[in-house]
C-alpha cells in the first residue's frame, strides 16, 4: 500500500507546477508581452511608475491581486490583457513581477 501511495504521489507531482516552473512561465510571458515597456522592471511610458519594489508599494501595486487587476484590465497607456492572456498566465506574470521586484530586478 505504501508503494502505491508513493507511486501516486510521484506521478501526481509531475502535474503540479513547482514555484520555479511558475516563475519561468511567468518570465516567458512577461518577456513576450510586457518587456517592450517594462524591460528590467522599468516603465518606458511613465518613468516613475516602475515595477521596482518601492514604486509598486508607493502606487499600491505590491500585491498579486493588484497586479492581476492591472494586467487584466489595463489602465491609461497600459492595454488590457484580458482576452490575450488567460487568468493563469496573468497570475504567473503577477507572481513573476513580484518575485523580480523582491530580487531588485
Amino acid at each position: 500500500m505504501k508503494r502505491i501511495i508513493a507511486s501516486l504521489l510521484i506521478v501526481f507531482s509531475f502535474f503540479i507546477a513547482s514555484p520555479v516552473q511558475a516563475s519561468e512561465e511567468g518570465g516567458k510571458i512577461f518577456q513576450a508581452n510586457c518587456a517592450v515597456c517594462h524591460a528590467q522592471g522599468t516603465n518606458r511610458i511613465m518613468v516613475n511608475k516602475t515595477l521596482k519594489k518601492d514604486a509598486l508599494a508607493r502606487y499600491n501595486m505590491d500585491s498579486k491581486e493588484a497586479i492581476v487587476h492591472q494586467v487584466t484590465n489595463g489602465k491609461r497607456a497600459m492595454p488590457a490583457f484580458r482576452g490575450r492572456l488567460n487568468s493563469s498566465q496573468i497570475e504567473a506574470v503577477a507572481e513573476y513581477v513580484l518575485s523580480q521586484a523582491e530580487k531588485g530586478w
